[in-house]
């Protein structure tokens, strides 16, 4: 029977499993649950409910929800799983190990101090067992105490947390595509967590101009004052200069 026919006839076809859906039909279900997310956002948006980093920032809330969305997770765990470090968004590592949990894959911590942490997994229907060993000795040659201080107040978490994601990925690469890498692993790389250098600051403030010393004027010499002295007096003659005879302008004497 022709397409045609079964038209006229009023019937339509029945969709089965085996006819192929449009290419763009999980486009057009994508944008329809990002619209959906984005509605969620603006609400949780505004609330204490999500991390300080995503409060009142919408656009950032339904992005975080559909990446959590992709990889199994509600909206407020992928809020509270997730972290932004530099532009690049990691879940912790208790997410990635929890997501692996729950596709029926087994991890579990075999040695965990403060200078070594071992984990191990193992994939699901697989008999082969990943190991993952680290130590700080490891994590000081890489460079990560240096960039990231949580390596000094609590190295045990930390070098667990490098060894449970590392560990993840090699069991179920496949189950964190979306998001393979930890956000400790992120912070470890990044310059935002590496402890400030204290530097001395040096004013630049003018000194204030020092007044001039007043010039010292020796006192004028008063005329009407006696002279201290003999020596600075003027010389006073009791007798004339010139003896009688020699005087100027006079006859000597017969």
């Amino acid at each position: 029977m022709t397409e045609l026919a079964i038209r006229q006839n009023g019937n339509t076809p029945a969709l089965t499993d085996e006819q192929p859906q449009h290419p763009g039909s999980e486009l057009v279900a994508w944008a329809e649950s990002a619209v959906a997310a984005n509605n969620i956002a603006q609400s949780l948006a505004k609330t204490s409910f999500v991390p300080k980093a995503f409060q009142g920032k919408p656009d950032e809330v339904t992005a975080a929800i559909l990446a959590g969305q992709e990889m199994g997770l509600s909206p407020m765990a992928a809020l509270r799983s997730m972290h932004v470090i530099q532009g690049t968004a990691g879940l912790s590592a208790i997410a990635l190990r929890g997501l692996v949990q729950a596709h029926g894959h087994e991890m579990w911590t075999e040695e965990s101090t403060s200078t070594r942490a071992i984990v191990c997994g193992r994939r699901k229907g697989s008999t082969q067992e990943e190991r993952v060993t680290w130590s700080m000795d490891r994590a000081t040659k890489a460079g990560f105490p240096a960039k990231n201080p949580n390596y000094k107040s609590q190295p045990q978490s930390m070098l667990l947390a490098r060894a449970t994601s590392e560990c993840a990925r090699l069991i179920a690469a496949d189950v964190l595509m979306g998001m393979p890498y930890s956000s400790e692993e992120l912070a470890d790389e990044s310059d935002e967590t590496a402890p400030a250098t204290k530097t001395r600051k040096i004013s630049r403030k003018k000194p204030e101009p020092v007044a001039p010393e007043p010039e010292v004027v020796a006192p004028a010499p008063d005329e009407d004052a006696e002279p201290e002295s003999r020596a600075d007096a003027e010389p006073v003659h009791d007798e004339p200069l010139w003896p009688e005879a020699a005087q100027p302008g006079t006859q000597p004497t017969q």
